[in-house]
């Protein structure tokens, strides 16, 4: 398989995945009880779970997780940090074939990887594992783009050195595609502040995670405007004392689907 492909892509950024990726808002679980039925003990399939973030913050409130992940090197991450959860469990499998066991739990929840999958075929196979009236859980960290110097220049800086950086932003659905691909099966949509603190050491590992990245044994052929998004970062550190922590944020959004078959 290429290493192009969307389940191989991240097999050479696992360590920079584990360290410098963000987690998720503290407000999400909370939301989830309240206004969408989800209850202490619901069994969760994490879809396409990665390192296992997403799992983390299911078994931390006391959810047995089934991390589903085609990458075995991502894969291998999750189990070494989370095996000491009794309620945790991995399995080899895909979005779209997942290996798991027909109405088999309570609730399927996909994060940061879901602009990966084929959505028709991914609906299929939730509702098939999905107990009755389960519930299908979306959500990701967004970056925003422009609003400071920073910001803007680190987009600039993607699309001018980024692998597929376009292409790859451009998979991200936004509300109005979330809504057509949900249906009459949509439940409701929040989204909540979500903030990473990260010196420059921590923003280039955070850059480095990132699949389009080219990575630091080879040299990145620069596009438009190749250097004006490296002068303002570099700008930015030389006018910061010491280590300067980066506040990176990202708005995670969390659509939410029940399932009624």
């Amino acid at each position: 398989m290429s290493a192009d492909a969307p389940t191989e892509r991240f097999s050479n950024r696992v360590a920079d995945y584990v360290r410098y990726r963000p987690g998720y808002p503290a407000q999400l679980l909370p939301w989830l009880y309240a206004t969408q039925g989800m209850k202490a003990g619901d069994v969760v399939a994490d879809i396409g779970a990665g390192t296992g973030i997403s799992s983390q913050l299911f078994l931390q409130a006391g959810h047995p997780v089934v991390a589903v992940e085609p990458n075995a090197a991502m894969r291998a991450a999750a189990v070494e940090a989370l095996a000491g959860h009794p309620g945790f469990s991995a399995v080899d499998g895909s979005a779209e074939a997942t290996t798991l066991a027909d109405a088999s739990v309570d609730v399927v929840s996909a994060a940061q990887a879901f602009h990966w999958f084929d959505k028709a075929a991914v609906k299929r196979e939730w509702q098939r594992i999905l107990k009755p009236d389960g519930l299908m859980v979306v959500f990701w960290n967004s970056r925003p783009v422009t609003g400071s110097a920073f910001l803007e220049g680190y987009e600039a800086l993607l699309r001018d050195y980024g692998s597929d950086y376009a292409s790859v932003a451009e998979r991200y659905p936004d509300d109005v595609s979330m809504c057509e691909w949900l249906g009459d099966g949509l439940r409701g949509m929040a989204s909540f502040d979500n903030h990473q603190l990260l010196d420059f050491d921590g923003l280039r590992g955070r850059l480095l995670s990132s699949s389009y990245a080219p990575p630091p044994a080879r040299p990145p052929a620069p596009r438009r405007h190749a250097c004006r998004p490296a002068r303002v970062i570099r700008a930015d550190r030389r006018r910061w004392p010491g280590r300067p922590e980066i506040r990176h944020p990202h708005l995670c959004r969390n659509p939410r689907l029940t399932c009624i078959r």
